[in-house]
């Protein structure tokens, strides 16, 4: 069972801040700024991702618990990165280290933890 998973891990992720990511559009503000919701989700995907690499075939994770500071703001049409770094593996459960930064440094960090599961065993207790 993804064995390959160890502390000390990285992954990184880029995109644009578009229209669709801003607090204006999310409901969350009413600004055309890079949105917490949206941040969050962004850290969540980049972790995702690198979990993801090492996983058996079936599995897969699911989010558990994150702990965020948006610390400044990022407007729409600049390039973000997130950084995840796999802090600590125990059985199933994932913890992650967090940092988002555009070209001005970081805007937010945090920690964000995951927990492996089985799909079809999931899915089946999802719908039951």
């Amino acid at each position: 069972m993804n064995e390959g998973l160890k502390a000390g891990m990285q992954h990184q992720e880029s995109m644009l801040v578009e229209h669709k990511h801003t607090a204006a559009a999310l409901g969350s503000g009413m600004l055309e700024v890079f949105a917490t919701p949206a941040m969050i989700a962004f850290m969540e995907y980049t972790s995702l991702q690198l979990a993801a690499k090492h996983l058996d075939e079936g599995e897969s994770t699911v989010g558990t618990e994150v702990c965020i500071r948006h610390l400044r703001a990022t407007p729409a049409g600049q390039k973000i990165s997130c950084t995840a770094t796999l802090s600590k593996k125990e059985g199933r459960s994932l913890s992650f280290s967090v940092i988002a930064s555009d070209d001005k440094g970081v805007i937010g960090e945090g920690t964000h933890s995951r927990f492996i599961i089985d799909e079809a065993r999931f899915m089946k207790k999802v719908n039951s």
